[in-house]
């Protein structure tokens, strides 16, 4: 009686130790792609020396990112979602819409900011991202993104702050359109300051609410 209760103890230890150590190789991989990258550019620093400095085999490495581009959003998947959920924390739904969208990028462009290097590299990138063993987490986090912003235009039709005969899902698109163009552009700069940009985005944004014709 008392093997099988042994095993039921020793299990969880021993599945809690092979993920302990998944997590850790994961965080040493993206510790060691962000220095390189930011030290030798994307297109020079290779898988090989990433793995080299993380202190794992190619081999491991691949079990991560399946190429460099998967790699640099192993880099970043994790940061985005905790940067979107410090921005739906700050909501303040009673502000105008404008001012929501403009302070739901707040974070965004604070984080991006801080590495333009890297910034550059994962904005860039993103465009087309839809495969790969990071993708899957990286569309979550856009679409988590994207349903908040449907919620603000929304809440907003109903508040009567926005017209209520326009598709609300068409209106988000177009927002998010804009914002994404506009932080992309931004980081281009050789000095991408975050207020700066989100300036330059609430402008944008005004525009747009308000329209070309006179």
């Amino acid at each position: 009686m008392s093997t099988p209760i042994r095993m039921t103890r020793r299990v969880p230890t021993e599945i809690g130790l092979r993920e302990q150590n998944k997590l850790e190789k994961s965080e040493r991989i993206r510790r060691a792609a962000r220095e390189l990258i930011s030290k030798y550019g994307f297109d020079q620093a290779t898988l090989r020396q990433i793995a080299k400095r993380a202190h794992v085999g190619l081999g491991t490495l691949f079990n991560y990112a399946q190429d460099k581009r998967d790699l640099a959003f192993l880099i970043c998947n994790q940061d985005l979602a905790e940067v979107l959920d410090l921005a739906l924390k700050a909501q303040r739904p009673n502000e105008p819409l404008i001012d929501q969208v403009v302070e739901i990028y707040r974070p965004h462009y604070e984080y991006f900011g801080k590495d333009p290097a890297i910034s550059r590299t994962i904005l860039k990138e993103l465009i087309f991202y839809s495969e790969g063993k990071q993708a899957e987490a990286f569309l979550r986090t856009r679409w988590r993104l994207i349903s908040a912003i449907e919620t603000m235009v929304r809440r907003a039709q109903k508040d009567g702050k926005v017209e209520p005969t326009q598709d609300a899902l068409t209106i988000t698109h177009l927002i998010f359109l804009v914002a994404s163009g506009s932080i992309r552009w931004w980081i281009a700069g050789p000095f991408p300051e975050p207020n700066a940009g989100l300036g330059e985005l609430r402008r944008l944004l005004e525009l747009q609410f308000r329209g070309f014709v006179p």
